[in-house]
């Protein structure tokens, strides 16, 4: 056997560096046990192991809350909401309160002054009567709708839907109709209600608890324009497209639900003899 192959004494050396490693202390199942031993006689098993996992719980568990955590962990939306003119989003909802495993931000701010404010807005559809096929089904593609785009903090361009505050005295169908013209420059009526989002944010010292309401109008008159100083860009898009495009996940299952009911009321439009002005 060559040098390169053994020791010395003929031992091979790929079988000695095997043999020390099964006996290195620690490693055989008489290493495992007597340092489980001391761990145990130390009272320190189950916390060291928990340092490590960094869960407070031993390495044979995960922790059950992890994958919410890294869900609930986006940082992103909260300051897209504040370039928006929003402050720092603390906690939203969509139809439903998720009040109860509120961020750390929302308890540090909780001596602060709390203000309510509500908004209404929504989607203008266009093309609905003619999205109806001869034999009932309905284009997706051939539907409409307007969506503004602002630049956040980072100059990315963020698409949403238009909304604005609600005025003294004037009701909610009547603000969506109002703020959707001045974000968009298109004239909209609404025909249908679609659904809430409310959530928190700080701005100048003050938490503020914000409800808007959407709803989906149809197209009237008008041109897209993006002179409101808010608005970065105006766009009309394909609904077949919409959701993809929305920026904020709550945007987002409202959308889901417009595009569910998006069949029926064009079937009522084509039925009701609607055209859309062009």
């Amino acid at each position: 056997m060559s040098g390169n192959d053994s020791t010395g004494d003929g031992t091979p050396r790929r079988r000695r560096r095997r043999s020390r490693r099964r006996h290195r202390p620690g490693n055989g199942r008489q290493g495992r046990n007597q340092q489980q031993n001391n761990d145990q006689s130390n009272g320190q098993t189950s916390d060291n192991q928990g340092k490590r996992n960094g869960n407070g719980k031993g390495s044979g568990q995960s922790h059950p809350n992890s994958r919410n955590h890294s869900k609930n962990g986006k940082g992103g939306k909260a300051g897209n909401r504040g370039a928006r003119g929003r402050g720092n989003k603390v906690s939203g909802s969509h139809n439903r309160h998720r009040h109860n495993s509120r961020p750390r931000s929302f308890d540090e701010h909780s001596n602060l002054p709390i203000s309510v404010e509500t908004s209404a807005g929504g989607l203008v559809l266009s093309g609905l009567a003619e999205a109806v096929q001869p034999n009932g089904d309905v284009d997706f593609s051939a539907i409409y709708v307007a969506l503004i785009g602002r630049l956040d903090r980072r100059g990315r361009l963020l698409w949403s839907m238009p909304k604005g505050h609600i005025e003294p005295n004037e009701s909610q169908h009547a603000t969506a109709e109002r703020e959707v013209w001045e974000e968009t420059g298109v004239a909209g009526e609404v025909i249908a209600d679609l659904g809430t989002i409310d959530y928190w944010f700080v701005s100048e010292g003050i938490r503020i608890h914000k409800t808007v309401h959407h709803h989906l109008l149809r197209y009237v008159d008008g041109d897209l324009n993006d002179e409101d100083p808010e608005v970065t860009e105006v766009r009309w898009l394909p609904a077949n497209r919409l959701i993809e495009h929305l920026a904020y996940a709550d945007e987002r299952r409202l959308a889901r639900q417009a595009f569910d009911s998006l069949a029926d009321l064009a079937r009522a439009e084509a039925n009701a003899g609607r055209a859309t002005p062009r």
